[in-house]
C-alpha cells in the first residue's frame, strides 16, 4: 500500500512515521502541506510535531492547509487516516474527530515510555492488535489532555469509539483515561502517544508500536 505521511512546517515525526510505514511493509509518499494532491495514495498519517509552530491552538492553523482539504474529503469518503499527538490535534480541529487536547494538567511536557490498552481493534489501523492487548509507547507531548463534554464521552464509551486507554497512569489528565479515539466510521483514528517511535528492536521502545503500520495489510477498512 502507498502511505502518504504530511509534513507541515514545525513537523518533525514525519521522517520517524515515514521510516514506520516501511518497516510495516508499505510504501511512504511525503506530502507536503501546501499541496492540493494526495498522490493518489491508500491512506494518509499526520504525524507529531509542532505545525506552524503551535501558534493559537495546537493544530488551528494546520486545520487550513491546503493538503488537509483534501484530507478531509478523502477521509469522508472512507480514507484511512491516522493522527499522531500533534495529528490527532489536527484531526481535532479538522472536526474529523470530536473533542479537544489541552494542555497537560500538570502544566509541564511529559516524556516517558506509556502502557496503554487497545480498546477497538476494528479500524484500519489496530487491526493487528488484539482487543484489550497492552502495550508500551513512547509519549511527548505538553498539550495531551483529551477533553469533551458529557455527552461525547458518553457516547465515545458507549459505541465503542475509544481506541487506546491510558494504563498505569494518566500522563496528562485526560477524561477517563483516553489516549486514542475513532470516528463513527472507524477509518479515521486520532491518539496522542507516538507508535512510530516503537517499531524497532535496535532503538525506541520495543516493537508494540508497529501494530499501528501493519494493520493496514489486514484489509480492515470500514
Amino acid at each position: 500500500m502507498r502511505v502518504g505521511v504530511v509534513t507541515f512546517p514545525g513537523t518533525l515525526d514525519d521522517v520517524d512515521a515515514q521510516r514506520a510505514v516501511r518497516i510495516g511493509g508499505h510504501e511512504a509518499v511525503a506530502l507536503w502541506h501546501a499541496d492540493h494532491d494526495l498522490q493518489g495514495v491508500d491512506a494518509v498519517v499526520l504525524p507529531g510535531g509542532f505545525s506552524y509552530g503551535d501558534y493559537l491552538r495546537c493544530g488551528a492553523i494546520s486545520r487550513f492547509a491546503p493538503i488537509m482539504t483534501e484530507v478531509i474529503e478523502a477521509a469522508g469518503k472512507g480514507l484511512p487516516v491516522l493522527g499522531i499527538c500533534n495529528g490527532f490535534q489536527i484531526l481535532v480541529e479538522s472536526h474529523l474527530l470530536p473533542g479537544g487536547l489541552l494542555r497537560n494538567d500538570h502544566r509541564t511536557f511529559i516524556c516517558r515510555d506509556q502502557k496503554l490498552r487497545i480498546e477497538n481493534n476494528e479500524t484500519p489501523w489496530t487491526a493487528a492488535y488484539a482487543k484489550d492487548q497492552e502495550i508500551v509507547v513512547p509519549l511527548k507531548n505538553g498539550e495531551g489532555q483529551y477533553v469533551a463534554d458529557d455527552e461525547t464521552i458518553k457516547r465515545l464509551e458507549g459505541e465503542g469509539l475509544v481506541v487506546a486507554r491510558y494504563l498505569d497512569v494518566n500522563p496528562n489528565g485526560s477524561m477517563n483515561d483516553i489516549a486514542g479515539i475513532r470516528n463513527d466510521r472507524g477509518n479515521v483514528v486520532g491518539l496522542m502517544p507516538h507508535p512510530e517511535h516503537a517499531t524497532e528492536a535496535l532503538t525506541g521502545s520495543g516493537l508494540d508500536g508497529l501494530g499501528f503500520f501493519t494493520s493496514l495489510a489486514a484489509g480492515a477498512f470500514a
